[in-house]
């Protein structure tokens, strides 16, 4: 997993600027003279920042991050206030997570805005915040989001010069047909049976299995995808423990080893993040170990009971995603490898247009998109392609639309290496090919909104990049065409 391809090192770079970033939070705080929970409350604020705001703008991500005060504070204070009313204060969370869930549906805002409610609620939780110790809270939030911020905005301004593509929504249905409003529900049911089992199991951690809840369905849309996320998490807690009681145990809250350890596993958790769930999990286990440590409470017991509350937070998710409004893994794919297609032929009549010597035709965005919707297909399929899925059927379709579909992205980018070289001139048999490419397409998925170039009447050429680019455009005929034996049968009914 730490050999996977990083192009341009972007996730190196991101996770040592979330390194750089949270280290410079928390040592404003500390030179505020503000307290260890402060503290920790002001890193955990710049962790979030920097882990949830994704807007594919710069300045769309400066302003989400400016946001979070507006619904962190408040949620932070009632918190706070209804610690010893434990009836409302469940209530209250219930709701937080009801609306962090309905408000994904407003894109990548509305996501970061619901994830840093939901975990301004939980630190409260994790730290046993008094109100009088509120505007200590405060101070130490805006001080670290400022902090986080000079770094992700200013000194080391990632996304400036690799912007990445931005993914396309799924499209989605009204009411309780659209995904985001399914999950709200079954968010809201999760965590409430987390809130029910978690207090069985201890009434002073009970909230980490509100948490597991919670995480288990950030970033999923179908039944599927959230039963594959919560065995993962599973697994990385498990393993976190494990590495915690070698590790973590033996510091005892040693301030400077305790400080470095906290700085690999912010690293960890933000450059495997992209990569794989479970070796995120562990990281974060790893964390939250640590931050017990500091505090003075971490010992065996408590990481024990931290593997039985991520199992009851967990079992809540599986309950939820089967009894409750389900959405089928099978609806999830559909669109996605729906969005693939389609982007595989925007990218395709783009790269023709240029090829025939439109010089506003840039078809490289249209690659970026359609390799960020592939990895949300990979996200999509995992459910069923998963050794433990019992459907040996449905598992070697999912493996051969995938392994398509990786093929027309293949010939997608080699298509659009050849349209960027300016003597690639126009070719009559390339307007042929793209017509083809384009009906292929149709056959997948209807109509498609912009049709390739319309033959000119030019006579066959013979430069080299026209021959490239009809080799590419015969490739990706057909693996469009072997798409659709796999696809006509349902991939999935979980």
């Amino acid at each position: 997993m730490f050999m996977a391809p990083d192009p341009g090192l972007l996730r190196m770079r991101i996770a040592l600027r979330a390194v750089l970033g949270i280290g410079l939070a928390v040592t404003a705080s500390e030179l505020a003279g503000l307290s260890l929970p402060a503290s920790i409350t002001g890193g955990l604020a710049a962790l979030l920042a920097l882990f949830t705001v994704g807007d594919p703008t710069v300045r769309g991500q400066a302003l989400t991050t400016a946001l979070l005060p507006a619904v962190g504070f408040p949620v932070l204070a009632l918190a706070a206030v209804l610690h010893t009313v434990p009836t409302v204060r469940d209530a209250v969370w219930l709701a937080v997570v009801l609306g962090g869930v309905y408000a994904r549906r407003w894109g990548p805002r509305g996501h970061a805005l619901g994830i840093f409610a939901f975990m301004t609620f939980f630190i409260s939780q994790f730290l046993h915040t008094a109100p009088r110790q509120l505007p200590e809270l405060y101070a130490a939030m805006a001080i670290s989001l400022a902090a986080s911020s000079a770094v992700r905005f200013g000194a080391w301004c990632v996304e400036r010069r690799t912007p990445p593509p931005a993914v396309p929504a799924a499209p989605a249905g009204r009411g309780l047909s659209r995904p985001t409003t399914r999950q709200a529900f079954q968010a809201t049911a999760a965590c409430a049976f987390a809130i029910a089992a978690g207090q069985l199991l201890s009434h002073e951690r009970w909230y980490w299995a509100v948490g597991t809840a919670w995480w288990i369905f950030v970033n999923t849309s179908s039944r599927g995808e959230t039963l594959v996320r919560g065995f993962r998490r599973v697994v990385g807690t498990v393993t976190g423990i494990a590495a915690g009681l070698l590790a973590v145990v033996p510091l005892n809250g040693a301030p400077a080893p305790t400080a470095a350890l906290v700085a690999v596993c912010v690293w960890g958790i933000f450059y495997t993040a992209p990569l794989s769930y479970s070796w995120m999990m562990f990281f974060v286990t790893v964390l939250a170990g640590l931050l017990y440590g500091l505090l003075g409470v971490l010992d065996p017991a408590l990481l024990g009971l931290r593997v039985l509350e991520t199992a009851a937070g967990a079992l809540g998710a599986v309950l939820a995603v089967a009894l409750v409004l389900p959405v089928t893994t099978h609806a999830v794919t559909d669109r996605w490898v729906d969005q693939a297609v389609r982007a595989v032929h925007g990218c395709t009549a783009t790269a023709a247009r240029r090829l025939a010597g439109d010089p506003g035709a840039d078809p490289a965005p249209q690659a970026a998109e359609l390799e960020a919707v592939l990895g949300r297909v990979r996200f999509a399929l995992a459910p069923l392609v998963h050794p433990l899925n019992p459907v040996r059927a449905r598992k070697e379709r999912a493996r051969q639309v995938l392994a398509l579909l990786d093929d027309c992205a293949r010939e997608a980018r080699g298509l659009v290496a050849v349209a960027a070289d300016p003597a690639a001139s126009h070719d009559a048999r390339l307007t042929a090919a793209c017509g083809r490419v384009e009906a292929a397409v149709e056959v997948l998925v209807g109509a498609v909104p912009e049709r390739a170039v319309t033959a000119a009447g030019e006579a066959p050429g013979h430069h080299p990049g026209a021959e490239q680019a009809l080799a590419h455009l015969h490739n990706l005929e057909r693996a469009l065409g072997a798409l659709a034996a796999p696809l006509r049968g349902p991939l999935a009914s979980a």
